[in-house]
């Protein structure tokens, strides 16, 4: 392996808010066990080494997190900025699914190469996005975006799997939304999967707990299975996509604009 295909993960906390467990999990009350209060921490996630930056989700806009009573820490572009991530210079833009919060910043990167499932871009696009249930979770400006962004082929996608870079692949995993997917990555302290939200917290993986909304419960459970095999076979770091613990297993940040909001996994190589 060379520096061209390892690279630093900085994972970003943006944003937070207060809930209960019987709000996050999907039946809880099955699971006979107490009722109690849980945060849930909004991320997104940057991969670079002297080579390149790929950035992997935006966060939700100004308007998508007001209208959900979400609370800001910073605002995604400034931590886009603190992190030295230049829009001019169109990194490739990760969507691991289309949710308001994973999508609300995508405007950030007006040139940009997104690379995404295909099963995801082909059901949002979908007539199905304006069901209630599917609609809860998007802003619909923000799915014109990606029409947009698909009309101009600024959008990559993949059935599967998709490489890309050396070190960096996204897999679709589905459950939570039809083309949900994840990414590993090489880094100079062993492979990262940044499971996004076929993962929200470790409980939920360590307990097998499928989450509140759900797409496909069977396919959540086989994303489960999927990254349990990975974690036993290649990979050394598991990073969910909301857990408020997730910062603390990990190297943080701590000076400038992002100290005590976010971690880094692994060392930006440079170029060689």
């Amino acid at each position: 392996m060379t520096n061209s295909d390892t690279y630093q993960v900085s994972i970003v906390k943006f944003g937070t808010r207060s809930t209960v467990k019987s709000d996050v999990y999907l039946n809880f009350h099955i699971y006979k066990t107490a009722d109690e209060p849980v945060d849930m921490d909004y991320f997104f996630w940057v991969i670079r080494n002297g080579r390149r930056t790929v950035v992997v989700d935006t966060g939700f806009s100004r308007h998508g997190g007001e209208v959900r009573n979400r609370t800001f820490l910073i605002e995604p572009a400034a931590a886009f900025a603190a992190l030295g991530v230049d829009p001019r210079e169109a990194p490739q833009v990760v969507v691991t699914h289309a949710h308001y919060d994973h999508i609300g910043n995508l405007d950030l990167f007006p040139v940009s190469n997104i690379i995404m499932a295909r099963a995801e871009l082909e059901f949002w696009l979908s007539s199905f996005a304006s069901r209630k249930q599917f609609k809860h979770s998007i802003e619909t400006e923000e799915l014109d975006y990606l029409k947009r962004a698909a009309g101009e082929g600024r959008i990559t996608t993949f059935d599967d799997d998709y490489t890309v870079a050396p070190g960096i692949r996204v897999s679709r995993v589905g459950g939570h939304t039809p083309g949900q997917s994840i990414v590993t990555v090489q880094t100079s302290e062993g492979q990262v999967v940044l499971a996004s939200d076929a993962i929200h917290y470790y409980e939920e993986f360590d307990q097998d707990i499928p989450f509140m909304f759900v797409n496909d419960v069977r396919e959540m459970y086989a994303g489960f299975d999927t990254i349990r095999k990975l974690m036993s076979t290649n990979a050394s770091h598991l990073v969910t996509g909301h857990d408020p613990s997730t910062l603390e297993r990990f190297s943080p940040v701590k000076a400038g604009p992002l100290a005590g909001l976010a971690a880094t996994i692994g060392r930006k190589e440079e170029q060689s």
